[in-house]
Formats: C-alpha cells, sequence, structure tokens
C-alpha cells in the first residue's frame, strides 16, 4: 500500500469538502480513515489530546475541535455561544448533558443555525459583542456569560466570573503576573442589563459574588459554601510569610488574624502531593488551623462550613448576634 497522500497545509485542519476538492485532493482521499466527518461537508484531521487530564479538559477539547470542525460553515452574522463559547475561552463548563451539541448564534434576522450536532440561538444585536479566540469567532466573555443564566446555576455562573476576572498579580509562584483579566465585573452586570436575558435573576444574584482573586472553580465552590451559612467571607490567595519574612505558602482561603486556612486539594500524585503535606506541616508548626477540603467533600458544604466554623469558634471568633 503506498503512502497517504497529504492534505495540503493551507485547508486547515478542517475543511470544505468542495475546497479539499478545488484544492486537487481526491475523493478517495477524502474517504481515508484518518478524517473525521463531524458536519455534512467538511472533513477534520483528528482530534488533539488535551492539555491536562480530567473529564473538564476532556469536554474542552472535544468542543473546540468541534467548532474549529464547524467554523468554515459559519455565517457573517453567527458565532459560537453559550457552552461552546465557555469551552473555546478555556472556562469552567457546567456538568454534561450528554452527547455534545455546538452552541452557535446568529444575531439579528437571519436564519437560526441548524443541523445535526448544532444548537441554534438568536441573539439579540444590541446585547452581543463577539472576539475571535484560538482563531474562532465567538461571543465576548461578557456576552457568553451573560447568555448562561437560565442553563447555569448561581454557583456556576460565580464561578465562570471569577475565572474571567482573575487579576494576575505580582506573588511568589504566581503564573503571568500583569496579564490582562478576560472580563471585568462592570463589563459583566453591563452585559446582563443589555437586554432582555434569560435567567436575569440569577445573573444579578451572581453579580456581587464574583471575586478578582479566584483562581480554581473548585476554590469558589468553597468560598460560597462558608459564606452562604453566614460566615465571614475568608481572604483568597494569601501569601503568608513566616515570622523570619521567608515565605511559606500561598494559602486558598485565610482569615489571617485568626490563623486559620482553607486548602482546597484536588487530585494529587508524586511529588506535589509530598510538597503539599510539608507546606501544611510548615504552616501548622506556625500556628495555623489548616482545613483540607476535597472533589468528595465539597459535595457537602455543610460539612465544610461546619468544620470552618469550629476552627474560627476556636481561635475566638464570635459570630453576629443579630
Amino acid at each position: 500500500m503506498g503512502a497517504r497522500t497529504q492534505i495540503p497545509e493551507e485547508l486547515g485542519t478542517a475543511f470544505r469538502v468542495r475546497e479539499a476538492l478545488a484544492a486537487g485532493v481526491g475523493q478517495g482521499r477524502l474517504r481515508g480513515p484518518d478524517l473525521d466527518r463531524p458536519f455534512r461537508g467538511i472533513r477534520a484531521l483528528a482530534r488533539a489530546q488535551p492539555e491536562e487530564a480530567g473529564p473538564w479538559n476532556e469536554r474542552r477539547a472535544e468542543l473546540v475541535w468541534l467548532a474549529e470542525a464547524y467554523a468554515p460553515l459559519l455565517g457573517p452574522d453567527q458565532f459560537f455561544s453559550h457552552e461552546t463559547a465557555i469551552a473555546i475561552w478555556g472556562g469552567p463548563l457546567p456538568a454534561s448533558r450528554g452527547r455534545e451539541m455546538l452552541d452557535v448564534s446568529v444575531t439579528g434576522t437571519g436564519s437560526i443555525p441548524r443541523g445535526r450536532g448544532v444548537r441554534g440561538h438568536r441573539a439579540q444585536p444590541a446585547a452581543t459583542s463577539t472576539r475571535v479566540v484560538r482563531g474562532l469567532r465567538t461571543g465576548s466573555f461578557a456576552t457568553m456569560w451573560a447568555s448562561m443564566g437560565a442553563a447555569m446555576t448561581r454557583n456556576e455562573l460565580v464561578a465562570l466570573g471569577d475565572f474571567g476576572c482573575r487579576t494576575w498579580r505580582n506573588g511568589v509562584n504566581r503564573p503571568d503576573p500583569g496579564k490582562p483579566p478576560l472580563t471585568t465585573p462592570a463589563q459583566l452586570e453591563a452585559a446582563a442589563t443589555a437586554g432582555r436575558r434569560r435567567g436575569a435573576a440569577t445573573l444579578r444574584e451572581s453579580l456581587p459574588l464574583i471575586r478578582l482573586d479566584a483562581w480554581s472553580p473548585r476554590e469558589t465552590m468553597t468560598r460560597l459554601a462558608i459564606i452562604d451559612v453566614g460566615l465571614p467571607e475568608p481572604q483568597l490567595n494569601l501569601d503568608v510569610l513566616d515570622p523570619h519574612g521567608g515565605f511559606l505558602a500561598c494559602l486558598d482561603l485565610a482569615y489571617p488574624e485568626l490563623k486559620v486556612a482553607i486548602e482546597y486539594h484536588g487530585q494529587l500524585h508524586g511529588a506535589q502531593y509530598a510538597a503539599d503535606i510539608e507546606r501544611i506541616e510548615r504552616l501548622r508548626a506556625d500556628g495555623w488551623i489548616v482545613i483540607q477540603v476535597t472533589s468528595d467533600t465539597i459535595r457537602y458544604p455543610n460539612i465544610v462550613a461546619r468544620r470552618v466554623r469550629a476552627a474560627l469558634l476556636e481561635r475566638g471568633w464570635m459570630p453576629d448576634p443579630r
């Protein structure tokens, strides 16, 4: 068997069949097993592996791949929106609803996109702005966030807003200091109040809970579990020094005046696990109470809140009697 004919680079990773034929690619090559057929009239090269393991990253990579495959079919008044836009922006996605569907919106009075694997929407021109992200035309971060009011819970909307508004400030081992945030709370509010929005009440409830220094959705869920029961709000990602000025840790959530810390642990392996254990032991030796939260723990927010409350009381915190 001879070597497989290469697809011309100028066609990209996804292309229309008619464009490939015009570029001299034969019908037989377009039926090759290395080419997917995600949409009618489209061929696409194999999916790239996600940069990080885990179901969220795998789902994000799948949606981005589908968007790249569909991009040649986008009309001039169409753009990727809703969950697809979240994936393109790299944000935290809501729970999967089964088979992946592309969200494609049209502005104005154009035909709503339809077809296998496509979920079409109509967007209000006055309430919509778009950007090109990863080479794909998608809703701006604020537009995308405001479009999810009816599809995401309050906590999910806060986590998504935290992701977009994160300020990349200086600090020990902090990545990308000075990198601009993807959006701002003011932009989110403007998008939420531009025209009629489904889920407007949930958007309004979420806005005042968005913070600028949350690093992960799980940290956001932990913070909300704490403040939802009336406990004081902890500081986020606080750099802690020892009595000699040496760096001890960057704490996920903390009450520095009481020396109470809450640390969220994802899936830890090998060297990372050992480093986290050592860091927690150094904090405890310096007088900190450290409450550790995992993905199993956060499924029961009342347990997290109860442990934080007990630690605060142990350190002399007095609840507001009102």
